[in-house]
């Protein structure tokens, strides 16, 4: 028996762009922008179909691989978290499930590359920048010089910012 779940997956053929454009529902549809800004913002194909009056998903599924939209839409995954955080309050969801969702959120850079944000300042390195007289002006006034607070950030800002050293 040769059902489709025995079947290998097909790889994709590359498409005539004209004869799909010629067949299509959505290229020819006057909410074709519309339409592909929709899934590549992770609507539901199945809600695409429905609110233009396309035939049905595979309508959609079939524009999207022509077109070459699931790059796109693969790019846009925080669209896709977006649009579950915001339904947070209205499904029911578990909370370890939201948080990744949100985590997730803000790994991802505004051009859809997952980025992993490490920030650590090591204190001794800016302490060894500093010349004599920022050194000595430090142990009597208990001042920083500005670069150091800059680089630093708001935490060591003000005199009464206390800094922990490893010396």
């Amino acid at each position: 028996m040769n059902t489709k779940k025995n079947q290998a997956p097909r790889a994709h053929k590359a498409v005539n762009l004209g004869r799909h454009e010629q067949n299509c529902g959505i290229c020819s549809h006057e909410k074709r922008e519309d339409i592909e800004r929709d899934f590549i913002s992770w609507r539901s194909p199945i809600t695409i179909a429905s609110e233009y009056g396309l035939a049905n998903r595979a309508t959609v599924y079939r524009h999207a691989h022509a077109c070459g939209l699931f790059l796109k839409r693969q790019r846009n995954l925080r669209a896709a978290l977006e649009r579950l955080i915001e339904k947070s309050e209205n499904v029911e969801v578990n909370a370890s499930a939201l948080v990744a969702a949100i985590v997730a959120y803000g790994k991802i850079s505004a051009d859809g590359r997952f980025v992993e944000r490490t920030e650590r300042l090591d204190l001794n390195l800016l302490f060894e920048k500093m010349n004599k007289a920022e050194l000595l002006e430090y142990a009597e006034k208990g001042l920083l010089p500005a670069w150091f607070q800059d680089a630093a950030g708001p935490a060591t800002a003000g005199n009464d910012a206390e800094i922990e050293n490893d010396f």
